[in-house]
């Protein structure tokens, strides 16, 4: 979910770069990839990138529309793990992928000498040319996530030119999690300590503000913005009221949409909506929604997110004998889910598929 890894690579000019030696070339003011045709003056299109916001995706259409949010590959793996992860997942046209980001860790490496280094470790670099790469492949847009932990303000800046240079223009700007070694969450030195903060300096590069004041003749940025949403409370807000005054905040300071936390009993995204609605808060709200595979996230779930899991589902998980059972509890309980949801009109059903892209398409298959 974090924006960039601090080495600033220009991707655009590296992604120009690596087309041409396969005699590709990258037309940046249309955003189209174009192929020349042997002996021939003219360019032939390879595919036109419809470089949609997620706001025009939702007011276009009658109907509920589908996105996925993957995680980035570990380091180590090729992007071909990614293709394969959303290969069979495309079939359902997604209007949107989000593409999350993990914030650097920190871990002490034992030297020769005995004493311990402190290093940072990023285990799933390259959100924005994971971006980029979805794009050109599939032809659908991208939703990176950015988030405030690990960041200076002039980082982030940075990572948002080179998203607008690729033609990225929606993002997801969050918090993000406190560090494995912090009690709680602390902002990076320089770096927004708020949602509201870093959602204000997306802002502010829409109307062509900059950090460096005395730019003249800047070019305005073009990002639609997500926010995130809680129907069963932020675990840090003292209550529910004080959580929505939060999100109506991020409404009212420029964010275009809301996608929810992950919930597993559609009544409390339907009461979530409504409370939104109440307070004045009339943007798009996304369900997210995430399959449940495992026994071991009964408790990893509620420890992790802050959420309850419904009774009636806990209990048919802690009745199958092994994980191959949970999974058809968690897929027949998502599939119950959608055809609700689906039901109501909600804007998105936003999956969450992070590793099981498979259960996502079999509950698809089952009602699309």
């Amino acid at each position: 979910m974090e924006p960039n890894d601090r080495r600033k690579p220009c991707f655009c000019m590296m992604q120009t770069a690596l087309l041409l030696l396969v005699g590709i070339s990258y037309n940046s003011v249309n955003r189209v990839l174009l192929c020349p045709i042997v002996g021939l003056n003219s360019q032939k299109i390879l595919y036109t990138h419809s470089e949609m916001k997620v706001i025009d995706h939702i007011s276009q259409s009658t109907k509920p529309l589908v996105s996925f949010e993957i995680l980035p590959p570990l380091k180590g793996k090729g992007i071909q793990s990614l293709y394969n992860h959303l290969d069979p997942l495309m079939e359902f046209k997604p209007s949107f992928i989000n593409v999350t980001y993990h914030r650097s860790e920190h871990v002490f490496k034992k030297k020769v000498d005995g004493t311990f280094e402190k290093v940072v470790v990023r285990k799933r670099p390259g959100t924005e040319s994971i971006c980029a790469a979805i794009m050109n492949k599939y032809n659908v847009d991208t939703v990176p996530h950015l988030i405030c932990g690990g960041f200076g303000i002039n980082e982030t800046e940075d990572a948002l030119i080179n998203l607008n240079y690729l033609g990225i223009d929606n993002v997801l700007v969050l918090r993000g999690d406190a560090a494995k070694n912090e009690a709680s969450f602390e902002p990076e030195p320089g770096g927004h300590k708020y949602a509201s903060d870093l959602l204000k300096q997306v802002v502010n590069l829409n109307s062509g503000i900059y950090l460096e004041e005395e730019l003249k003749n800047t070019t305005k940025t073009k990002f639609c913005i997500g926010v995130a949403g809680y129907p069963e409370k932020h675990f840090e807000a003292p209550n529910m009221d004080s959580d929505l005054q939060y999100l109506k905040q991020k409404v009212d300071a420029g964010a275009d949409y809301i996608v929810t936390q992950m919930f597993f009993n559609n009544q409390k995204y339907f009461d979530f909506v409504d409370a939104c609605r109440a307070i004045g808060i009339t943007v798009p709200i996304i369900p997210g929604l995430k399959p449940i595979y495992t026994k071991k996230q009964l408790t990893v779930l509620p420890k992790v997110f802050h959420i309850d899991l419904p009774t009636d589902l806990s209990n048919a998980i802690m009745k199958c004998k092994d994980d191959t059972e949970v999974e058809k509890v968690g897929t027949e309980w998502l599939l119950t889910q959608s055809k609700e949801l689906y039901k109501a009109n909600v804007p998105v059903l936003h999956y969450y598929t992070l590793g099981r892209p498979n259960m996502v398409c079999d509950v698809m298959k089952a009602f699309l």
